[in-house]
């Protein structure tokens, strides 16, 4: 599929039912002053820069605690049975029900976010022959031991949701979804970023970067370790470790490069926000990513789009991509001898990314939208 903007040049109207806005590692949503960083956000402007009408339906939970302004209309649905039915994971939206019956005429055609979801489903039963399903997870919920996931997809899914047309996120979300629904479709389509914020560059500077959560799972402890052995070797050449982002584990952190001798070579930057962060992972010579549970990753995309290679594991679905179009390393538990690589073959790599960073613009995602989402009903 190649990009056309708006769909044979004729303006359209999408609705996005993406209830989480971002992740929430427990119960109590943090309440953000902006969403004008989401991987949603960026979407929805894609379709606003192709001269498209997009309205986002949101989890009331999600939304900041600063007024802000958006080019598109964002529509904040309460959640109901928080106690069992958690927002962070699995919201049921008041009122979308008859939001849907009421208003579904009035769109194109309507995206709704992942298969294990009330959304879907209600977009299912109410909106059937509008529905896109955009799928991202590659893997059963582990929520209860997983068996509400596993009586979704093998019930509910099988059932509401056979003859919708479901666009995965990677390839692992459509291995996955592909045992229990038929109707997928072969294109993927991840989250994009909006280019006109990102600039790239080919010029790089003696540092990698980190950037994430200070928590268990993202494995930084593993990254010190393997920069602290890195430097050992290249010592003379004044290498750093740019650490962006907090958490509970931040102290236990700094504790370790204290003992490692390496506070002049690693900085902990805190979080740091989008205008301050794109000029510092411009010039780094690569992402390091070492989490041990994640999806499709943002700051991967955002770091390709930049013209900066990622060394990762398998375990981020971007990864594929990663591997087949040489954007960076990827491999399981990797260490010194990947940082060395990656600075060896740094020109290669970056040069990949910035010809692969078209592809990412949320422009020409919405774009592929357009072209699936035009064609339903004919």
């Amino acid at each position: 599929m190649e990009n056309t903007g708006t769909y044979k040049g004729i303006k359209m109207k999408i609705l996005i039912m993406n209830p989480i806005l971002y992740t929430s590692e427990t119960d109590n949503i943090p309440r953000v002053t902006s969403i004008k960083d989401t991987m949603i956000y960026a979407l929805c402007m894609g379709f606003v820069k192709n001269g498209d009408e997009p309205v986002l339906v949101a989890a009331e939970p999600y939304k900041p605690v600063v007024k802000e302004e958006y080019p598109f209309q964002i529509l904040w649905f309460p959640c109901l049975y928080t106690t069992i039915l958690k927002p962070r994971c699995f919201p049921l939206l008041k009122g979308l029900d008859r939001y849907l019956k009421k208003h579904k005429y009035e769109f194109d055609y309507i995206i709704s976010s992942e298969i294990f979801s009330m959304l879907t489903l209600a977009g299912a039963l109410y909106a059937r022959e509008k529905m896109i399903i955009w799928h991202e997870l590659g893997a059963h919920n582990k929520m209860l031991k997983k068996l509400p996931s596993r009586f979704w997809y093998n019930i509910v899914a099988r059932i509401y949701m056979r003859n919708i047309p479901i666009v995965p996120r990677s390839d692992q979300a459509a291995e996955f979804i592909g045992q229990f629904c038929k109707k997928v479709l072969p294109v993927r389509i991840e989250h994009g970023v909006d280019l006109d914020k990102i600039v790239y560059s080919r010029e790089k500077e003696r540092y990698y970067v980190v950037l994430s959560q200070l928590i268990a799972r993202k494995h930084v402890d593993g990254i010190i370790s393997s920069f602290a052995a890195f430097e050992k070797e290249k010592s003379e050449e004044g290498w750093q470790l740019k650490i962006i982002g907090d958490g509970v584990l931040r102290e236990k952190l700094e504790q370790q490069v204290k003992d490692l001798g390496l506070e002049e070579k690693v900085c902990f930057s805190g979080r740091l926000n989008h205008e301050e962060l794109m000029p510092v992972l411009a010039k780094a010579h690569a992402l390091l990513v070492n989490t041990s549970k994640d999806n499709n990753m943002v700051s991967i995309v955002e770091s390709i789009a930049t013209g900066t290679p990622v060394v990762t594991t398998t375990v981020p679905f971007n990864a594929s991509y990663i591997r087949s179009e040489k954007l960076g390393i990827v491999k399981d538990r990797w260490n010194e001898k990947e940082l060395e690589a990656i600075c060896e073959s740094n020109e290669e790599y970056v040069s990949n990314c910035i010809k692969y960073r078209q592809k990412l613009s949320n422009q020409y995602l919405a774009g592929l939208f357009n072209q699936i989402g035009g064609k339903l009903g004919k």
